[in-house]
């Protein structure tokens, strides 16, 4: 079971003025008292029927897509990196960000009714597309998992790193879910010497890694794990391709050895959830691996601003949804199968499919891929 989010315990360094050590235990005082105590962890006995999950949420505005997100009553939320903007290594910015989403309404109603989870992306890390550069992990990790009440005998405390792996249900109903951390280890990004503006490029350095040996070695061993669903959390997307922004294809190495991995996996549906772009779509392909691969990408919660505008992806097999959003996937064990949706501030269907839980079958129709659209247009800036 989860534990009381233990904020008031955080300690500042000795240079701190008196204001300061002041402001941050109130605000520590005052997050930890908003939250209260956690929902009990799911457990291996009890199947799952809906797992919610979105990113990107601006803490300074109101989030009005949580109450469609609490009227479909998931069993699990997944945040999916950038809760808050904090962007910052200042302690108190750090908790006073975090308090104000801690005092939304329908985060608290969210945390009372259903299992929440979470991983970081890059403005909670700390600084904007940082990786293993990045000076002050200790610290952003440490109020990470504070705030998320995080049981102070986890493992996620003990390591370096936030990456963590649940198990929901009974084994012909399994869902794991694999939470990655695409931060802590990761090297820097290659900057395409071309633009003026920041745009990455695919690194050929095949020593450039996503997420560190020892990640690595940890996820080959939850791999191993039977169930029928397998949902994977990676805040950065892992099938497009063509846009300049964070993703895994910047390291082509990497993927590949995910891909590798997943193919040796037991048989299971594989789902990718990630977020980061500020807009939402599905994409699927069921050639990089033995089985259909799906990645459902939810962004963002409160700050989308993409309309109509689109960009390359030759995956993508949903509408592009630039409105606020939030993913859901929804099982149904008698038929096997599961919709994947993407849905609005109402509660509406912005995009929805269904596929089955069966792995050995393809998911949809074989790959078609849209032609790659002029890779040179201009495309918004994601943040």
């Amino acid at each position: 079971m989860l534990m009381t989010p233990n904020l008031a315990r955080t300690t500042l360094r000795p240079a701190a003025s008196p204001s300061t050590i002041l402001l941050v235990a109130c605000i520590a005082t005052l997050v930890a008292s908003i939250l209260g105590a956690p929902h009990a962890r799911a457990d291996e006995t009890t199947p799952i029927e809906r797992i919610a999950f979105g990113s990107c949420l601006r803490q300074e505005r109101d989030v009005p897509i949580f109450d469609a997100i609490n009227n479909v009553k998931p069993d699990v939320f997944i945040f999916l990196g950038d809760n808050v903007y904090a962007d910052t290594t200042d302690e108190a910015v750090f908790l006073k960000k975090y308090a104000q989403l801690a005092e939304k309404p329908g985060f608290v109603k969210l945390r009372e009714s259903s299992q929440v989870l979470a991983i970081w992306d890059d403005h909670d890390f700390g600084e904007n597309d940082a990786g293993r550069e990045f000076a002050h992990v200790d610290l952003a990790k440490r109020i990470f998992l504070d705030f998320w009440g995080e049981p102070l005998d986890s493992q996620r405390r003990s390591r370096d790193g936030i990456y963590d792996a649940l198990v929901f249900g009974p084994p012909d109903r399994r869902v794991q879910i694999i939470l990655l951390d695409t931060r802590t280890f990761r090297d820097p990004l290659e900057l395409d010497p071309t633009q003026t503006r920041k745009r990455y490029i695919p690194t050929t350095d095949t020593s450039r890694s996503i997420l560190g040996e020892t990640q690595w070695a940890w996820l080959a061993e939850q791999l191993k794990t039977e169930a029928a669903v397998r949902v994977i959390a990676s805040s950065i997307q892992v099938l497009t391709e063509e846009h300049q922004f964070e993703k895994w294809m910047n390291f082509p190495h990497e993927r590949d050895r995910l891909m590798k991995l997943l193919d040796n996996a037991p048989p299971a549906l594989t789902l990718v959830v990630s977020g980061d772009r500020h807009f939402a779509e599905i994409s699927r392909s069921d050639s990089l691996t033995g089985r259909p691969i799906i990645d459902i990408t939810s962004s963002s919660l409160n700050a989308s601003g993409w309309g109509n505008r689109n960009e390359p992806n030759r995956w993508r097999i949903s509408p592009f949804v630039g409105d606020n959003n939030f993913g859901l996937i929804e099982f149904d064990w008698t038929a096997r199968t599961a919709r994947l949706a993407l849905l609005g501030e109402a509660g509406n269907p912005l995009a929805d499919i269904s596929v089955t839980l069966t792995p050995e079958a393809r998911a949809l129709a074989p790959d078609q891929p849209e032609t790659p659209s002029n890779p040179n247009a201009p495309m918004p800036q994601a943040d």
